[in-house]
């Protein structure tokens, strides 16, 4: 029996997440503290091979993992799949929480921020974003056992938050609660 990996990673801080304004499929680009944090990924990793690399369009992804790359030669191949691309925050993105909180109020905010399946004006909600992992990890299970490789992950907070749900079959209830850290590798194994 044979185990292969799949290393999964936030990209670093970002001046949108610094100022608490809602990203989504805006982009951002990272702050010195998401380059640093990158370079802790990069550390995490050092040890680990992998063969194929997966990222999105956005460059806060593509910059975190830039990073992690520097150490690793054996990875050949870089897909961009916006399977993986964060949660559309819609009308909001753009905004700052404090202003969609003086707005709309702190219980809709929190609704709109958090809530699984209620999606914010012209947004995606959690059950939306979860709709486009589950064949992403489909087909990415498939993948990897068709070419028995190790991947590297290179997403975004909300889409990183399905992914577990997913992966360690979590309720919503704690999905929802999680908050997924900067400088943090979450390992899972396909058996083949």
């Amino acid at each position: 029996m044979v185990y292969y990996h799949i290393y999964l990673f936030r990209h670093g801080e970002t001046y949108f997440n610094r100022y608490k304004i809602f990203t989504g499929w805006k982009d951002s680009r990272l702050t010195f503290k998401g380059i640093k944090q990158a370079k802790i990924i990069a550390e995490q990793l050092k040890g680990k091979k992998f063969q194929v690399a997966f990222q999105t369009t956005l460059s806060r992804s593509k910059d975190t993992l830039k990073y992690v790359l520097k150490s690793h030669p054996e990875c050949k191949k870089i897909i961009t799949d916006d399977r993986l691309i964060e949660r559309r925050y819609g009308r909001l993105e753009g905004k700052f929480h404090k202003t969609v909180i003086r707005k709309y109020g702190q219980q809709q905010f929190d609704i709109w921020h958090r809530a699984y399946d209620i999606h914010p004006p012209g947004g995606e909600s959690f059950k939306d974003v979860e709709k486009r992992i589950k064949p992403f990890i489909e087909d990415l299970t498939k993948y990897i056992k068709k070419n028995k490789v190790n991947v590297a992950i290179s997403a975004h907070g909300n889409s990183i938050r399905l992914f577990r749900k997913i992966m360690e079959d979590a309720s919503v209830k704690e999905t929802v609660k999680w908050f997924i850290p900067y400088d943090k590798v979450f390992v899972y194994k396909i058996k083949v």
